[in-house]
């Protein structure tokens, strides 16, 4: 705990910049019109699939015996591609509701 909250002093730019920045996403999002939805979740799957690569990346170059980076690594990989997946299946459904239905005769 205490080289987290050192971590934390060392480093209270970034810290500033990463709380803001959660807040100022829940704002943009929260504010998002529904019809713009699944053009917003088409990019937000992209921008995804980015942070996925740049993740593996990132964890093959860390110290194999650095394993709060590579913990770091595997958590941002699973949750990116939960969110890549959960993004996928939202867009889908979304976009079933504008299909039409065929009739099928019995």
């Amino acid at each position: 705990m205490a080289s987290l909250l050192q971590f934390i002093h060392t480093h209270l730019e970034m810290t500033y910049i990463v709380v803001l920045s959660i807040f100022l996403g829940v704002e943009v999002i929260s504010r998002v019109p529904s019809v713009l939805h699944t053009p917003l979740m088409s990019g937000a799957n992209a921008i995804h699939g980015v942070v996925i690569i740049g993740a593996i990346i990132v964890m093959g170059q860390a110290d194999p015996h650095n394993y709060f980076a590579l913990l770091i690594g595997f958590l941002a990989v699973i949750v990116g591609t939960l969110n890549v997946v959960g993004g996928f299946v939202v867009t889908d459904r979304m976009l079933d509701m504008f299909r039409s239905r065929k009739k099928t005769k019995a």
